[in-house]
């Protein structure tokens, strides 16, 4: 028969907390999960981190070290009809039962209110997992009820130390690796233990002679693994990165993170992203960088990946390195404030459509001339505090000087 699936990981699974790799702010001598093992004692909690990292592993190993009795699901391809199983299984027992959960921040309305009372209750004891960030995506009644562990990424050595442990391991009988095989699926692991594992696996049985070599893994895969869940954090953290980095004026970070989401091949978020920077972060420090945006939009969707890179870089460059101004939009933000907090007031009547008594600035000289625009309750509000930061500072001289005018017809009134 054939074996179609991927063992390599679940052979290498821990049993007990000292054979889980990493972690070591949890598991480490004196730290938090170690003691409540070694004390006999388990609480509701919530592992999250990036996928490979040992959630399921430290789960797993607490229950066996523990001794007590636990179940498995997902509360993605679980249904109601299989937790319902688990909460009258927990009913049978004294001591309750342990419900170790994947994908926890999918868990629908009617699994919570099946889960609620028993956690109440104390019969179940949840160990809920998840890549997503607990305190956005998981239903505060879950979560108040839960400790949450974040867990941190693995180190490139803490990778090697996995990858070290399944060479000497029965399953991969006979295996010959180099030092230099062993970095390179390190390094294109994206510090994924599991997808390590998986890769070795994929390299010992493509050959027939079971010597893993660097050409043996750039043969299956050249790319390094990233993080790209799009219904989950890392993939918003990287979006994120971005524009802090462009709004940070760091080029090379920038071009970094837009590498990253070039990889990931999605344009359409990288072209929203874009658009927000231009007007959030850059503004009207320079001005032409919307229509540089939509230039490189267009082209980019004209050409497609994997030429798209090229306009799509070049811009970035520019944005990264264009002075910066957020005064446009701080501006606006502080009217919809106002009005958030009914600090509003009547259009004044010389400006409404009905009026006759309007003075039409381009009649006058310089294409202005002084009057009220604001309601009278509102007349002297400023939202708007220039900067002197690229073009910007055209425009905050062409303000205060509208200001100065406005001021002096004032006083000769």
């Amino acid at each position: 028969m054939i074996n179609m699936c991927s063992l390599l990981a679940q052979k290498l699974a821990p049993k007990t907390i000292n054979g889980v790799i990493g972690q070591k702010h949890l598991l480490g001598e004196n730290k938090i999960l170690r003691n409540l093992v070694e004390n006999k004692k388990l609480f509701s909690m919530i592992l999250y981190g990036k996928p490979g990292i040992g959630k399921t592993s430290i789960a797993l190993a607490m229950v066996n070290d523990l001794g007590v009795r636990y179940r498995m699901l997902n509360a993605t391809i679980n249904n109601k009809k299989d937790f319902d199983v688990v909460v009258e299984e927990a009913k049978v027992y004294d001591d309750g039962i342990v419900l170790i959960m994947d994908e926890i921040h999918r868990m629908n309305k009617d699994k919570q209110d099946l889960l609620l009372p028993q956690l109440e209750s104390g019969r179940i004891t949840l160990i809920g997992m998840t890549t997503s960030n607990p305190y956005h995506a998981i239903n505060p009644a879950i979560r108040s009820r839960c400790h949450l562990f974040e867990l941190h990424e693995l180190s490139s050595d803490e990778i090697i130390e996995g990858l070290e442990k399944a060479c000497i391991s029965e399953y991969l009988k006979g295996i010959e690796i180099d030092k230099d095989a062993i970095l390179q699926i390190a390094s294109l692991s994206g510090r994924d233990l599991r997808y390590a594992y998986n890769l070795l696996e994929m390299a010992y049985f493509s050959t027939k002679d079971q010597k893993v070599t660097l050409d043996v893994i750039k043969s299956i895969n050249s790319k390094p693994v990233i993080f790209h869940d799009k219904d989950g954090d890392g993939y918003y953290d990287v979006l994120s990165a971005l524009q802090k980095s462009i709004r940070g004026s760091d080029v090379n970070a920038s071009l970094h993170y837009l590498a990253r989401l070039i990889e990931a091949e999605d344009l359409d978020s990288i072209f929203r992203r874009l658009s927000v920077i231009a007007y959030e972060d850059i503004g009207l420090a320079n001005p032409n960088i919307g229509s540089h945006v939509m230039a490189a939009i267009h082209a980019a969707n004209l050409v497609g990946l994997p030429e798209a890179r090229i306009p799509l870089g070049t811009l970035v460059a520019e944005m990264a390195l264009s002075p910066k101004s957020n005064t446009a939009h701080l501006a606006l933000d502080r009217a919809l404030s106002d009005l958030e907090t009914g600090k509003c007031g009547n259009v004044p009547d010389h400006i409404k459509t009905t009026s006759t008594t309007y003075l039409y600035p381009h009649d006058f000289p310089n294409h202005w001339i002084s009057q009220q625009y604001l309601p009278d309750n509102m007349v002297n509000k400023k939202y708007y505090h220039p900067s002197s930061m690229g073009m910007e500072k055209s425009f905050k001289q062409v303000y205060e000087n509208i200001e100065k005018q406005k001021k002096d017809t004032k006083q000769q009134k």
